[in-house]
């Protein structure tokens, strides 16, 4: 599947501005700023920074709240790799708390009761579009000093109980890589309420130049500073996690059309969710009221004894169907974690750990091999049709 439909003319035009510019890097071109600021305004967030992936976005945010050796950090199992590696790349100590069989979130309880005096932050996932339960996160972030870093990587426009979640944690990353409502290509950018966050987020992913500023990401706008022989450039720690002038001039473009990526992806998933209704073995995500879910991906619970999960898709695909993706493997039964290799990134503070690969989280143990995600990332809902159709004839195949 192509996804030429989502840009036109004006991902042009804005490299084509890149372009006429010079061509020049994040640190002294605009349109990482104006990519920054229009999608600070759409998702109601004071301050964004760009970086290139959602992967480097999360490894700033830990950093940016004091995550350091010996830490903890308690994020959920069902999710992608990147939320495994930040928290290792920091020599902190992963903690994984199950997950709610019904929204796939992270559980609030299982979190409280991983809390210990060593936990210094919280990272759920708001899973497929769907806001992780953020009030009592909050609240348990509050009580205990410790941040909420909400991955969103898939979860651009999502409304917790009837506000945008970009209000409510300390930092949230998001993920601009190409299959994200807004893409681009490869990318991520993090948004923040707090000056300070967002100021030492920027300086982690752009080499700690002194010059930076919570919303600027420009160094060298007074040459008489920046080419003095004496002038100190550097007053943090910090990686070259600048995302290029270029790919924030498609994410300008996008975010721009972020409404209607994100409508036409409700817009599919109702289809499924449709086709799918009388169906008592495919159990969609449950969406809380007051909750938007933006659709990601369409994700069901496959809970059938008489047929198989495979079984299901390959029908699915003879029918006219577009693949069914599974789940991630959970963190801690990834080969790179039940291996121990993970071990060799600090051995002095890892390797007395223990992580049984069975019953550390029962509930997400269960539901990721049911898991079932359909493809919504189409350009119309006359192209999703077919697919749908495909849907309800592997249904009633199997009646």
């Amino acid at each position: 599947m192509k996804n030429t439909w989502r840009f036109g003319e004006s991902e042009l035009r804005y490299i084509r501005e890149v372009i006429d510019s010079g061509f020049g890097s994040g640190t002294s071109g605009s349109m990482n700023n104006r990519f920054e600021a229009a999608l600070a305004e759409k998702v109601g967030a004071r301050y964004a920074v760009t970086f290139n992936s959602g992967t480097s976005t999360l490894h700033a945010a830990l950093d940016a709240v004091g995550v350091e050796y010996g830490d903890e950090v308690i994020t959920a199992p069902l999710t992608v790799i990147s939320n495994l590696d930040v928290i290792l790349a920091q020599n902190a100590v992963p903690v994984f708390a199950d997950i709610d069989a019904d929204s796939f979130n992270i559980d609030v309880d299982d979190v409280r009761a991983k809390i210990t005096r060593r936990t210094k932050a919280i990272v759920p996932i708001s899973l497929y579009g769907l806001s992780c339960d953020l009030d009592p996160l909050m609240a348990l972030g509050a009580e205990h000093g410790i941040a909420v870093i909400n991955d969103a990587a898939e979860a651009f426009g999502t409304i917790y109980n009837g506000r945008r979640i970009s209000e409510l944690a300390d930092i949230t990353s998001y993920s601009t890589e190409n299959s994200k409502h807004i893409t681009t290509g490869d990318g991520g950018i993090v948004v923040t309420n707090d000056a300070e966050l967002a100021n030492r987020m920027r300086k982690f992913g752009s080499l700690g130049y002194a010059a930076l500023k919570a919303q600027d990401g420009r160094i060298r706008n007074n040459k008489d500073i920046f080419q003095d022989p004496d002038y100190k450039r550097h007053d943090a720690f910090g990686y070259n996690y600048r995302m290029p002038e270029v790919a924030a001039a498609m994410g300008l473009a996008q975010t721009e059309r972020m409404e209607e990526f994100i409508a036409l992806r409700i817009a599919i998933a109702e289809m499924y969710l449709e086709a799918a209704k009388e169906c008592d073995y495919l159990i969609p995500q449950q969406v809380p009221d007051g909750d938007v879910c933006t659709y990601w991906t369409v994700a069901f619970r496959f809970v059938n004894e008489d047929v198989s999960w495979r079984d299901f898709r390959m029908k699915y695909n003879e029918l006219g169907g577009d693949g069914i993706y599974a789940a991630w493997a959970l963190l801690y039964q990834e080969t790179v974690f039940s291996s121990g290799a993970w071990r060799r990134r600090c051995p002095p503070l890892y390797d007395p750990l223990e992580f049984p690969e069975h019953g550390l989280c029962p509930v997400a143990e269960t539901v990721q091999p049911q898991i079932m995600q359909f493809v919504n990332n189409y350009g119309s809902c006359a192209e999703a049709e077919p697919k749908v159709d495909a849907l309800r004839a592997t249904i009633a195949y199997f009646m």
